[in-house]
């Protein structure tokens, strides 16, 4: 699907086809790397437990924190959080940083380094909620605790127009998710969110999802399947919109910016969210990266990974009130 992606689509106003960069060798390395470590697991033959520890190899190998970045934990409000801040961080300009994972697991590493870039060129810090994760805890625990990160935030730290909500594949999930309840509770709305590769429609009936199976470096349909059977206590619950938020109202949402690879089985849950949330009068950008795979923004030897960055920044300089004393 990857190549054929871009001449099949009407281009509405907030979309951005960004073309494949010249491949170095590492990026086929790292392909592979994916292929050989997640893509051919079987859920039938293989516990949590041992996902877990494929998925810490894993951020082991591509994963590298900066000695500069300072990692403090506490508690707010019950809920286990992680002060990320690095030399050029202002107190004021906070990401909330929702990770990703598939609702079960962490990448800590892969994380950490990917927003501490962002936090270094923005001037920001990050507020990054260790949720409790499934099957242990299922939905809605997640949830709630991403929540109670940002009401726990507005009530303590930031004026929203400060706030910047980001997150990653089932991260992404949870910032749509915890801006719609937000919005619905009366909170106010963040500045703006980033949401890469968000994982919105636990249906998988996007077209994605069965053309771009084999394509996908990472995902399998019964990978995916799995993911969400950890999650979810019942299969009725797959329709709830605080479990797919892609059903959910869109409106009085803030400036929404998607990011998202032509590989991948998830494409679709982008371009459905975006689409919806424009329709909802939501100012929408969506960057869709030629031949890219899920989260590639964590693999910094990409040089798509370059480019999507510098779109991010560009959309928080013009939505996010971070512009006065921009240090890039």
């Amino acid at each position: 699907m990857g190549d054929s992606f871009a001449p099949l689509v009407v281009q509405p106003p907030y979309f951005r086809f960004i073309e494949r960069q010249l491949e170095k060798p590492v990026v086929a390395a790292v392909e592979l790397l994916l292929r050989m470590t997640i893509k051919r697991i079987n859920p039938s033959r293989v516990s949590v437990e041992a996902m877990r520890r494929i998925t810490a190899t894993l951020d082991s190998r591509l994963g590298k924190v900066e000695q500069d970045v300072n990692i403090t934990s506490r508690q707010c409000d019950q809920v286990a959080v992680e002060w990320l801040d690095v030399p050029q961080s202002r107190p004021e300009r906070i990401f909330l940083y929702l990770h990703g994972g598939a609702f079960a697991f962490r990448l800590p590493k892969m994380q950490t380094a990917m927003v501490a870039r962002w936090c270094r060129a923005l001037g920001a810090r990050a507020l990054m909620p260790r949720y409790r994760l499934a099957p242990e805890h299922p939905f809605p625990a997640g949830a709630d605790d991403c929540l109670a990160a940002y009401r726990w935030l507005l009530d303590h730290c930031a004026d929203p127009r400060q706030i910047v909500i980001a997150g990653d594949s089932a991260g992404g999930n949870l910032a749509l998710v915890t801006m719609q309840r937000a919005r619905d509770a009366g909170l106010p709305m963040p500045a703006a969110a980033v949401c890469l590769s968000p994982a919105v429609d636990f249906s998988l009936s996007g077209r994605s999802a069965v053309v771009n199976e084999d394509a996908d470096p990472i995902f399998t349909t019964r990978l995916l399947r799995w993911f969400g059977e950890l999650y979810l206590t019942e299969p009725e619950l797959y329709m709830n919109p605080q479990v797919s938020p892609l059903v959910g109202d869109f409106s009085s949402l803030p400036p929404l910016l998607f990011q998202v690879g032509t590989k991948e089985m998830l494409l679709d849950d982008s371009t459905r969210a975006a689409a919806k949330a424009h329709a909802a009068g939501v100012q929408v950008q969506l960057d869709v990266f030629d031949r890219m795979p899920h989260v590639f923004q964590a693999i910094p030897q990409y040089a798509e990974t370059k480019i999507a960055d510098a779109n991010l920044y560009e959309f928080l300089l013009r939505h996010a009130d971070w512009h006065r004393g921009y240090p890039g």
